[in-house]
């Protein structure tokens, strides 16, 4: 707990150097390339595209929930994007920035952070887009949207938890960025994005809801098109936040333990 306590206050502590290495971050990506950041938000957005011509145009896919299927979908594909890009880039970002890591007086465990908060530009422009899907639908705006924020926030607790186990391990044994790509690939079709957790067997639903991207996923769906408020999901909740914990007292334990060697094998 000491270890948790000690990222918390770390983070807290350098909120502007967070921020001012996660716009540069995220800059740099694409600095190379013509159309730079650009290709940031293209293949999110053109996927998006994709899934809309194939279900909507294409199998002219039933409405799902009172509301047209893209709609539906795009509600679950949004925060998974941003979820799969923040921990993906997280988990190297000790390789990413292996010249701040052997600084002895650089506090590291802020790196994880600033490549969660570099993909948040991304996900900022596709929350704008996912509205306006719902918008050409005649979903409009209200209060409730405001929620989505909270959602948001979770996911970045969430991958900021999984990324310190990660992305520690990952200067002792570099397989770990390959497996996080296969459990991402598994992730999405574990987590009811493209179907309904309504299709869900009873006996077997305890099962997918300690996933926590259900919870948020959901919790996308329930803002956008249920009009459910996150505190009327109340065991959901606590099981997310308490798995999302666990998470984070195993990733600062592991960070504690094997940080003082980070220098050598880097």
């Amino acid at each position: 707990m000491q270890g948790l306590l000690k990222l918390f206050t770390d983070v807290v502590g350098s909120r502007s150097l967070i921020w001012q290495l996660a716009k540069n971050d995220f800059r740099s990506r694409y600095s190379g390339s013509f159309f730079g950041i650009f290709w940031g938000f293209a293949q999110p957005i053109f996927t998006v595209l994709l899934f809309w011509f194939v279900f909507q145009v294409g199998f002219r896919s039933a409405p799902v929930e009172k509301v047209p299927f893209i709609c539906w979908m795009t509600a679950g594909l949004v925060p998974w994007f941003y979820f799969q890009d923040a921990w993906g880039n997280a988990s190297n970002c000790f390789f990413d920035y292996s010249f701040l890591v052997k600084k002895v007086v650089f506090k590291t465990s802020i790196l994880p952070l600033v490549k969660i908060i570099s993909s948040l530009f991304v996900h900022s422009i596709l929350l704008l887009l996912l509205l306006l899907i719902y918008y050409i639908y005649g979903i409009h705006p209200n209060v409730i949207f405001l929620q989505l924020l909270y959602y948001t926030f979770c996911i970045v607790v969430l991958a900021l938890a999984i990324s310190f186990i990660t992305s520690t391990i990952a200067p002792f044994f570099r397989d770990i960025t390959q497996i996080v790509n296969i459990v991402l690939q598994f992730g999405m079709w574990l987590t009811p994005i493209m179907w309904s957790y309504k299709m869900i067997p009873k006996n077997m639903e305890g099962i997918f809801r300690i996933n926590p991207m259900y919870y948020v996923v959901q919790g996308y769906r329930d803002t956008l098109i249920n009009g459910t408020w996150f505190w009327q999901r109340p065991v959901d909740a606590f099981i997310f936040w308490g798995i999302t914990l666990t998470l984070f007292i195993i990733g600062a334990s592991l960070y504690k333990k094997l940080k003082p060697h980070f220098a050598d094998v880097l």
